[in-house]
């Protein structure tokens, strides 16, 4: 007997259930290289040229909707999501499977990657490697006590500003307005970023995108909740 193909469908969330939160000081397993050299990009990309490389870096990307639209904006150029939990980034790696599956030729410039970016960035990206960084939603943390382990501080601002290129970009979007106000003040005190103007924000294309892409940004639009975006130029 014959067996017909398995329909290829996308994954459903539901399966892939994880708490919002995870600590990103706890010492959690991962395998990391050594060197960016040592990473095989292969593995990620299956169509990678030996001039490419990732550009583009979605911190805590989530279950992927943000990143999948970054793949369908610049099909050319490679993005990853980094994600420190283990469902989910599990949900996103099956999700691009799939995509790739039901649409030949396309997504093959998008991937996931389970780590920790608070503390393993220089592990996998060279100097100046990344134009654009974004930080889409992230973990409020509202215990003072708890500040510390914020995506956006100054010891972390300066692994940042080392991946990134000259004239890179940092893209952040929150709900809550006391955490995008210690956002903007650490930003602004670093002295190797500068802060987009109004003008400059409305006229990135992407700057639409972050509003509702993402499933986070979503959730907002959905309860018309606030959004706080400020994006950053690294100098």
């Amino acid at each position: 007997m014959v067996q017909e193909p398995c329909s290829i469908s996308l994954p459903q969330k539901r399966y892939y259930r994880q708490r919002a939160h995870s600590n990103p000081i706890a010492d959690h397993c991962f395998d990391y290289p050594a060197h960016p050299d040592n990473v095989i990009w292969q593995e990620f990309y299956p169509n990678i040229t030996p001039d490419q490389h990732v550009e583009f870096a979605d911190i805590g990307c989530g279950y992927g909707g943000f990143l999948v639209t970054l793949g369908e904006m610049f099909p050319d150029r490679l993005a990853i999501g980094l994600e420190i939990r283990v469902k989910v980034s599990d949900y996103v790696m099956d999700r691009i499977k799939a995509l790739r599956t039901l649409h030949p030729g396309k997504y093959n410039n998008i991937a996931c990657l389970r780590t920790n970016a608070m503390k393993y960035l220089p592990n996998y990206f060279r100097k100046a490697q990344l134009d654009k960084m974004f930080f889409l939603y992230p973990d409020p943390h509202f215990k003072r006590a708890k500040h510390k382990w914020r995506i956006i501080n100054q010891a972390l601002l300066s692994e940042y500003a080392y991946v990134l290129r000259k004239g890179g970009l940092v893209y952040t979007m929150t709900d809550v307005e006391d955490l995008h106000n210690w956002i903007v003040q650490h930003m602004k005190k670093h002295p190797l970023y500068e802060r987009l103007t109004d003008e400059d924000e409305k006229a990135d294309p992407i700057t639409p995108k972050l509003y509702h892409s993402s499933e986070e940004g979503t959730k907002v639009v959905r309860n018309k909740g606030d959004h706080f975006l400020a994006i950053f130029r690294r100098i």
